[in-house]
């Protein structure tokens, strides 16, 4: 039994992360912005629906180009830097919007510029738990950071009806720009790149630069397969997200239970992300609550394709967001910690990476094989549950990480 290593851990750790949680839900608001009042958008802006859509799509779009390159300045230039960009994008862009709200052009543009400040902060979720936690509490750490991005859509689901409702679209976009500058304030201000000393063995803390962390990443076989499932995972649920109206209008249900549906997908996730990750760090696994993860998911969204009793839809979305959205966070840990010396923001922003992609692709596919007559996605949700039993299949091939298996000991300070 080898001894274990003893190193120090600090408060501090708490504050810096929830700093930086507010700056992820921040940003992740600001994207949801215009889905939950599309078509108030399209009559004060006199656009199509798809132009409003295209304003949250736009941040899967540009995900797809900036994301390495965010990883890379991450990596190369640290937590400060690297998420101090996105900081200062998601800032200055947000309060821009503010100025601009009766200009659709100049908005889109904003829309574009808090887009590009995304990958710099989502990609660093997994560098911040190495940076200042412990092995054995990085799960939970890359778990809230992931709950911030949940919690910032929920939160711009239900404000923006109402905040539209007492200052209309132009006095929502203004509120939402000075709490997009102060989050970027905070952050510039009180965010440290680490702690005096490193929370963990120096084997757990060195990590190589993105280039060479890529070559590694497609090295290990395990992470390719990571990939795929966060192909499938991510891209199911931006889809679903994204079409729940269409999905459930043709069996009857009205917008407002499709909106009810749609909100306890984000607040399951949000339970999901707090509850799933600490049981992960608790017994030191990550490869069964993966593979729990992707089986609660997948037989969620047989419920969310046939479902025509409402207590049942509502169970279901619960579900499928309580799973789903839990399994990001301990995915984002496993796939960093596999891939050593890989770094963090490179594995993160991996896969990330592939559920922008499959998101664009998914959304567009069910959109064109849709039921011509009804209009009902049942067929190609039926291909998304297949692709899940796939992907679940999959995952019960990944190994334990061994980082897992070793001794670590640490003190607070």
């Amino acid at each position: 039994m080898p001894k274990p290593t003893t190193f120090k851990v600090y408060r501090f750790r708490w504050t810096i992360l929830s700093i930086y949680m507010f700056l992820v839900a921040v940003n992740q608001m600001l994207w949801i912005t215009f889905a939950p009042i599309t078509s108030d958008a399209t009559k004060y802006y006199g656009v199509s629906d798809i132009w409003i859509g295209i304003l949250s799509m736009c941040f899967m779009i540009v995900f797809v180009v900036v994301s390495i390159p965010a990883s890379w300045i991450i990596d190369k230039y640290g937590i400060r830097v690297g998420v101090g960009i996105g900081a200062a994008f998601t800032g200055v862009f947000g309060l821009l919007r503010g100025f601009v709200t009766t200009d659709f052009d100049l908005l889109l543009m904003a829309q574009i510029g808090i887009a590009i400040g995304q990958p710099f902060i989502l990609n660093a979720i997994t560098k911040f738990a190495a940076r200042w936690f412990p092995i054995e509490e990085r799960a939970t750490a890359a778990g809230l950071g992931s709950l911030a991005m949940y919690v910032g859509i929920l939160a711009g689901m239900i404000l923006t009806p109402y905040l539209i409702i007492g200052s209309g679209i132009s006095g929502m976009l203004y509120i939402y720009g000075i709490i997009a500058m102060v989050a970027a304030v905070v952050f510039v201000i009180f965010a440290k790149e680490g702690p005096p000393t490193a929370p963990c063995r120096p084997d757990q803390e060195e990590r190589s630069l993105v280039y060479d962390g890529i070559k590694n990443i497609f090295k290990v076989k395990d992470f390719n397969w990571l990939m795929f499932i966060f192909f499938i995972g991510l891209g199911v649920f931006n889809s679903v997200t994204t079409w729940i109206e269409n999905i459930l209008n043709p069996r009857g249900f009205t917008n407002t239970q499709a909106g009810i549906t749609g909100g306890l997908m984000i607040a399951g996730g949000i339970l999901g992300a707090l509850v799933i990750p600490i049981l992960s760090d608790h017994y030191r696994k990550r490869t069964p609550f993966i593979i729990l993860a992707l089986a609660g998911a997948t037989i969620s969204l047989v419920g969310i394709t046939f479902a025509t009793s409402y207590w049942l839809l509502l169970v279901s979305g619960a579900g499928l967001g309580f799973f789903l959205l839990s399994s990001g966070p301990i995915g984002f840990q496993y796939g960093a910690e596999i891939t050593y010396p890989t770094s963090e923001g490179t594995s993160n922003g991996m896969l990330l990476l592939m559920g922008q992609i499959s998101g664009i692709a998914f959304i567009f596919a069910m959109d064109i094989f849709k039921s011509p007559q009804t209009g009902s996605m049942t067929f190609p949700l039926m291909v998304l549950i297949g692709l899940m039993a796939v992907g679940l299949l999959v995952s019960t091939q990944l190994k334990e990480s061994s980082m897992m298996n070793k001794e670590n000991v640490h003190k607070a300070a």
